[in-house]
Order: C-alpha cells, then structure tokens, then sequence
C-alpha cells in the first residue's frame, strides 16, 4: 500500500541540507561583513586632516598623529602671529578680530592692554604699517602639555623711518574642536606672554 510519507526521510535529508548550506552561508557573510568593518575602522583611525609644507589643510593619511601635530602647530603659531602682528590702520581690526578666534583670554587681554596704552589709536592717527618679516617657533611637550616659545621679527613704517624689533612670545597649546574657517587647525593657544621686545638691526642680522 502506497502512502505520501514513503519518502519522508528524504525529505528531511534535504531540509537539513538546505538549514545547513542556509546556516553556513549566514556564517560566511557574518565573518565577511565583520572582516570589512575591522578594515575599515582600522583605515578611518589612520586618516585625517594633514597639513601641506605651506600649512594648508588637505585629507591625507598621515604616518603618525603625533607628526601631523608638530605641523598643526608650527602653522597654527604662524597663522596667529600673522593675524595679531601683521596690521596697519585699514586691517587691524579684521586681522586682530580672527587672532582672537585662535587664542584665550590670554590674548584677550594683551590685545585690550595694547588698547588701552593707544597703540592702535598711533596706529590710526599716524598711518603706521607694521609688517611681520619672519615668524620662527619652536613646540615641546612638557609634563603632557604642549609649550611654545616664538621668535617673531617684525618692522614698523614710519614714512620716514623703518624701525625694526625682534618679539620673543612664549605660551601654551592646547586641542579643541576644529572650526572652519576660523580656526581650522583646531588648537588654542593659552597663557600668551610677550617676553621681550627690541630693536635690532634686521639687515645686519640677516648677513
């Protein structure tokens, strides 16, 4: 007698052979989708922001996050000194307004200090220009802290008379978040000094 069990036994022979191709597949894809999101988390820890020779921002890997600060750095200090140093009587206020953005109250309150004894009103009243000629920096890392001492050489046109004066600055670094394009290298410089202030000979130095 015939019955539509006879070939149950086949039948589920071949459902476990499919749940288990099923079960291996899953595994697979599993191992596969795991595999890509190891590589890729890897790849993104490796990727940044880096700086060119000319301190610009451009998307590139960088060997290690530690380099890429030095370079952060060195650009952020010359950005800064340029903005706050580099001024004459139609760009101070633009200039002194985005050198605030990369600094504390440090800053703050050397750049109301300098109001306040009428440096920019000399600025204004005599048509002074001051131009920054060379900018030097040197960054270290002290007891987890990032110290910076820089030498900025700068001129004063007088109309008549070309001073020039050599500025040694020391200060702290410290990280915050990036913002664009005001502060895009995403560091502060804190606890800013103006250690001396002279006048050389630039001409004679440079020889």
């Amino acid at each position: 007698m015939k019955t539509p069990y006879k070939n149950i036994y086949k039948i589920l022979k071949l459902n476990r052979l499919i749940v288990l191709a099923v079960v291996i597949c899953a595994l697979l894809s599993s191992s596969f989708s795991l595999l890509m999101v190891y590589n890729m988390n890897k790849t993104a820890l490796n990727s940044a922001f880096a700086i060119n020779t000319d301190g610009s921002i451009i998307p590139l890997k960088l060997v290690t996050q530690k380099e890429n600060f030095r370079v952060e750095a060195l650009a952020h200090l010359e950005l800064f000194h340029n903005y706050f140093y580099n001024i004459d009587a139609s760009n101070y206020e633009r200039n002194l307004e985005k050198a605030l953005w990369l600094a504390n109250s440090s800053v703050d309150n050397l750049y109301r200090q300098k109001k306040a004894d009428g440096v920019y009103n000399r600025l204004l009243q005599y048509s002074l220009v001051q131009r920054v000629l060379s900018i030097d920096s040197q960054v270290e890392q002290q007891n987890g802290s990032y110290v910076f001492r820089t030498v900025t050489i700068f001129e004063i046109n007088r109309g008549s008379v070309i001073d020039t004066y050599e500025l040694v600055s020391t200060g702290n670094l410290i990280m915050v978040d990036r913002n664009f394009p005001n502060n895009p290298h995403g560091l502060l410089i804190t606890n800013y000094f103006e250690n001396t202030l002279r006048k050389i000979d630039y001409e004679s130095r440079k020889e």
